[in-house]
């Protein structure tokens, strides 16, 4: 298997309605928690890619551009973008839609940086052991 057809076989889809318990003050989805969730699905993501340990070593620019109000259905949208030795890059992006109304339109977008860790926390090959062709 080539690396492109790994990084599109662990794109991660996952669909989550904004509930009230979820929003801030404006009655809006929290920046907290649309990034623990962007956190989350890069991290899923990045397993699907290399089945490795892993850990979120950084966050790059998380760009709210437009808010997410309560009672929206949002699709959160993770793929593996660049792969290192022992690191790996998603982009997330956050797509919300009107709950009764067609469209979607990108409201978050951002990166993550995942590194594969043995049993005693050192780093080691995301591609070690997966088969990939050169």
């Amino acid at each position: 298997m080539r690396i492109e057809e790994r990084m599109d076989l662990s794109e991660t889809v996952i669909f989550k309605t904004v509930f009230p318990d979820t929003t801030n003050h404006h009655d809006t989805l929290f920046g907290g928690r649309a990034m623990a969730m962007m956190d989350e699905i890069a991290f899923i993501a990045a397993t699907r890619f290399c089945r490795k340990r892993l850990v979120t070593v950084s966050s790059d620019k998380i760009d709210f551009t437009k808010a997410i109000p309560a009672g929206s259905i949002i699709e959160l949208v993770a793929r593996v973008i660049h792969v290192g030795r022992t690191s790996l890059k998603v982009q997330v992006d956050i797509f919300i839609e009107q709950m009764y109304q067609d469209g979607r339109e990108k409201a978050i977008s951002g990166s993550f940086t995942l590194v594969a860790i043995d049993a005693d926390k050192k780093p080691v090959s995301v591609l070690e052991g997966l088969g990939i062709d050169d």
